[in-house]
């Protein structure tokens, strides 16, 4: 059968200041649509994965949010993780229960923040990267088809020469300067990485076992445990002990049965503000505005987020940030936007936790 394990158990510290340690951006309507990222990445896979079948991987600090917003979640579909040692233990951790349940399952591995447009094109590719997964020893990335020479994302760069539209992974490239992305974008042999994964259990444990085998090892110790009473007490004991390492580094660069889908899916991880911003419906200005009442004067592409009821009047501002969360306000220019994650650490060591 086929399943889906959705990531949410990052903070989204570049969406700070709406992004909060107690509530990340994940489980925040961030983009107005009366939905949480997380409710409407579950909504769009229950098109094609039962939901008994979709399973949600996040902090244990976040599992009651979890439960608030997905009330019809069985207790065993959400796995709280005691520390945060990036994705290669958690796909590992992920795999292993799935395998304990199902050992022919097939699944996906989403990110719980990401905006898909093209929703029906994004759940046919995945479709059709289920249908591969379950027929051929293969790991599969979805991978997006590059719209501009963005430095902000990785690379893959991939085999032209496919079959049924799935191409060989050459390598992975890191974010690359501008001159290096622009020629990646002229040479059709590349695509941004998305950060979403297709398998079957048996593949990617068998590429854990080549490549990573003392997550292996740590996490196979006691398989019984798995969907049982004593999984919390397992993982909690010996999760923690588990290499720090993405699943990128872990296995997909040094996998030789790695294949890549080309996807036009309308896609954008939300990273920033400025993604969101560009992702947004706007006034005639250019401004993406989550607020109402508000006075705009001469203000043209920003990006404005308020507190329901709080009147804003704004005039001749240009291109900036202006988040208000009650208790932070931050108004920061959006060609520097890059620098908010450094700003949180530096409001961490001078205030403490007060205002993450």
């Amino acid at each position: 059968m086929n399943y889906v394990a959705i990531m949410a158990g990052g903070v989204g510290s570049r969406f700070w200041p709406a992004s909060r340690e107690e509530m990340p951006k994940q489980f925040l309507d961030i983009t107005g649509s009366g939905q949480s990222l997380l409710q409407m990445t579950v909504e769009r896979f229950k098109k094609i994965i039962p939901e008994s079948n979709i399973f949600i991987v996040t902090n244990k600090k976040y599992v009651p949010l979890v439960k608030e917003q997905l009330p019809t979640l069985a207790d065993n579909q959400i796995i709280g993780e005691p520390s945060r040692n990036n994705t290669a233990p958690c796909v590992a951790y992920t795999a292993l229960k799935l395998a304990a349940l199902d050992p022919d399952a097939n699944m996906v591995v989403a990110p719980s923040d990401h905006l898909i447009r093209k929703e029906d094109a994004f759940l046919s590719q995945i479709q059709k990267a289920l249908n591969f997964a379950a027929s051929n020893d293969a790991l599969l990335t979805l991978g997006i088809q590059p719209t501009r020479p963005d430095t902000g994302y990785g690379y893959i760069h991939f085999d032209k020469q496919g079959v049924d539209g799935i191409h060989k992974v050459k390598a992975f490239k890191e974010k690359p300067d501008l001159a290096t992305a622009e020629a990646y974008l002229a040479s059709g042999e590349y695509l941004w990485n998305a950060g979403i994964f297709i398998w079957n259990v048996k593949s990617i444990l068998k590429a854990f076992r080549q490549y990573a085998g003392d997550i292996y090892d740590i996490l196979s110790q006691d398989t019984g445990a798995y969907n049982s009473p004593r999984e919390q007490e397992f993982i909690d004991r010996y999760y923690p002990t588990t290499p720090s390492i993405s699943i990128d580094y872990a296995i997909m660069e040094n996998a030789d049965n790695v294949y890549t889908l080309p996807s036009d899916i309308g896609w954008s991880d939300l990273g920033t503000w400025a993604s969101l911003h560009t992702e947004s419906a706007k006034d005639e200005h250019g401004n993406a505005v989550l607020a109402d009442p508000i006075e705009l004067v001469d203000s043209h592409n920003n990006m404005i987020r308020l507190p329901k009821g709080k009147l804003a009047v704004i005039k001749g501002l240009e291109d900036f940030i202006v988040i208000d969360e009650g208790d932070v306000l931050l108004i920061y220019p959006k060609s520097r936007e890059q620098e908010i994650k450094q700003v949180r650490q530096q409001i961490h060591e001078k205030y403490g936790d007060n205002f993450l």
